[in-house]
């Protein structure tokens, strides 16, 4: 591969340690073409990255109008489930134009925290009382092009949502998620085409949400294209009792019964887990993709993540409902959340908890080629200051530890995608002004 373009990165986080002094070189379309470690001055013409380069977040679940409900949801108490009736309202009031709009700045906040690609769990299919648009995935398409504008990558997980609940028909705000049928959707979805920046996966929203008979037409159409297939999944008690109630089994061994579980799959959330559910997940290498502000946000509680992954379940992060748009403090809060649950300390290593939100996230989203600060490897890298209020002081070898356990997403200086500087100096290069789009986009679907 030939070198078009060369960065210097002051410190570099190489998966187990950090090297500082680091030539990385980028071809013309976007790939890494080498490393020269023991570059202790930029080389001439080199572009120059001050603090802690990692491989650019994965944020590998989002539902990007979510973003809407910030600070909205925080008046008074309730539940999941009364939080659910104010995102209906938001969802009700959302059109492609708009969509296109919001998700825009959404993506571009994600790229002012050092995300470079993100799993869009996507069901708003239809307008309001389930009509098809002219486009049948003109809200899909909406999205895709919103992280183009952005400057991001995007896995569109095109959702399967056909059920209130167990035997329920959907409801009134739930009808513009529904195909239906689950062969109906298929038929949709596979109208939707990839493109450079945007990959085709597929999810099944929850187990209440598509009845068992047309699971595994989702979870075929996922692996006849070895696309991603994600799922909710436990999320919250009464989920599990009434498909207890429904079927006998937990919502694990029911997507097992029907094909879902593999290592193509991932399950957000899994909450609430049996035993024998945590050892099923492992064994079929299923992964889980934990989303602690959401799940603290929500009291859903405190997964086993550990316990998840000691069994063999990969682990990939996301901010799912965007109380905050941060990886670094969904990296955090999964060890301290251990921590709290557990009363001792060290559950995972900086390097590991960078690795959730790198190379396994990307892994997720069907971009194993991401994630990696290596020759080969897409060109889709952040920097973190180290000379920030929140960072100075520890030695430059910490560089993990203080990304992980002291900064936050308010200290990405730079967010580079496909070789192309999408965030510089920690201003959006394509995105003027985040903030004002940001009020302006959340203001048109308030309602």
């Amino acid at each position: 591969m030939t070198a078009q373009k060369t960065y210097w990165l002051e410190h570099a986080w190489l998966g187990e340690h950090v090297e500082p002094g680091v030539a990385l070189d980028v071809t013309a379309d976007g790939r890494i073409a080498g490393l020269r470690t023991g570059a202790d001055t930029p080389p001439p013409g080199a572009e120059v990255l001050r603090g802690l380069t990692v491989p650019g977040l994965a944020n590998a679940h989002s539902h990007a109008f979510h973003r809407a409900l910030r600070s909205t949801v925080q008046v008074g108490s309730g539940t999941f489930w009364t939080w659910r009736e104010v995102m209906y309202g938001v969802a009700q009031n959302l059109t492609p134009d708009s969509y296109f709009a919001l998700a825009r700045a959404v993506y571009a906040e994600m790229a002012l925290a050092g995300i470079t690609d993100v799993g869009e769990f996507h069901y708003v299919h239809h307008a309001p009382g389930g009509t098809s648009y002219a486009d049948p995935n003109a809200m899909g398409e909406a999205l895709i092009e919103a992280a183009a504008a952005a400057g991001i990558r995007i896995t569109l997980l095109d959702t399967a949502y056909l059920a209130a609940g167990f035997g329920e028909a959907p409801n009134a705000h739930q009808r513009r998620f529904s195909d239906g049928t689950a062969d109906a959707w298929a038929e949709r979805v596979s109208a939707l085409k990839p493109r450079e920046h945007a990959l085709i996966g597929a999810a099944v929203h929850s187990v209440r949400a598509v009845p068992a008979g047309q699971l595994a037409t989702v979870a075929a159409w996922a692996q006849e294209r070895q696309a991603p297939l994600h799922v909710h999944l436990s999320e919250q008690t009464a989920e599990n009792d009434a498909c207890l109630a429904a079927h006998g089994r937990t919502p694990t061994q029911l997507l097992a019964d029907h094909g879902v579980l593999g290592p193509g799959t991932t399950g957000v959330h899994n909450t609430h887990l049996t035993d024998e559910d945590i050892a099923l997940l492992g064994a079929t290498t299923t992964g889980t993709c934990m989303c602690p502000t959401t799940e603290r946000d929500l009291a859903d509680g405190i997964g086993p993540a550990g316990r998840l992954q000691r069994a063999g379940s990969p682990l990939s992060l996301g901010s799912d409902s965007h109380a905050v748009i941060d990886l670094l403090e969904e990296a955090r809060a999964m060890e301290l959340n251990e921590r709290l649950r557990s009363r001792t300390r060290g559950h995972w290593t900086a390097n590991a908890l960078l690795t959730a939100a790198t190379a396994d996230g990307h892994a997720a989203l069907g971009r194993p080629d991401a994630g990696r600060l290596e020759a080969g490897a897409l060109a889709d890298f952040t920097t973190i200051a180290l000379d920030a209020v929140r960072t100075a002081g520890p030695l430059p070898r910490l560089g993990a530890e203080t990304a992980v356990f002291a900064a936050s997403a308010a200290d990405v200086r730079h967010t580079v995608v496909g070789g192309r500087h999408i965030v510089r100096d920690g201003a959006h290069t394509l995105v003027g002004e985040v903030a004002g789009a940001l009020s302006e986009a959340i203001a048109a679907v308030r309602g």
